[in-house]
């Protein structure tokens, strides 16, 4: 089969409409197939109700180096929030619900638990998987009744990596009651 296209000195396009690659202005008689000249950036930032940005202040120069501070003190960790009042239903969500539920708030979670104390929202193991998932920041597992998928924290591997030498360092010395069928224990 033939093409159809024309090559009408490289700015008439097949169809006839005209090339907007080519950046100079066109005038056709068919207003639709014509190209208007193109704004300059001012122009357009103009328009848009922008002015052209100033230059950037020049960096300042660098200060002397300073004598060796002494090491920092490790950050205290972050409070614990407390549980919310239990909604008009009678059912209470967990501490970090609405909040990040990171490792730090999983850490926090898993201190709190109690092994040997019925499972509740307030009481269980962030780290326990059911199923092959982890409950969110009330215990609550995927396709269980009130599961809300939670604010999550920043990944990358190194962050990962030093998430599983934690949870395998818990697993090495598990809390005193924690046994396959323990009342604080999904499985």
């Amino acid at each position: 089969r033939q093409s159809t296209a024309l090559f009408n000195g490289g700015h008439i396009g097949s169809g006839g409409m005209a090339d907007t690659r080519n950046p100079d202005a066109l005038n056709h008689e068919d207003p639709r197939k014509s190209i208007s000249a193109a704004p300059s950036f001012e122009e357009y930032l103009k328009s848009r109700g922008g002015a052209p940005a100033a230059a950037a202040p020049a960096a300042p120069a660098p200060a002397a180096p300073a004598a060796p501070a002494a090491p920092a003190a490790p950050a205290a960790p972050a409070a614990v929030p407390s549980a919310a009042a239990p909604g008009s239903d009678g059912f209470q969500y967990g501490i970090y619900d609405g909040q990040k539920w990171d490792h730090d708030a999983k850490k926090a979670v898993y201190d709190q638990w109690d092994p040997t104390a019925p499972r509740s929202t307030l009481n269980f193991n962030p780290f326990e998987t059911f199923g092959g998932n982890s409950p969110d920041a009330s215990g609550i597992y995927p396709g269980e009744n009130r599961y809300k998928d939670p604010i999550r924290g920043d990944v990358s591997y190194a962050i990962m990596m030093a998430e599983k030498a934690d949870i395998e360092a818990m697993n090495a010395n598990p809390k005193a009651g924690d046994a396959p069928g323990a009342p604080g224990r999904k499985n």
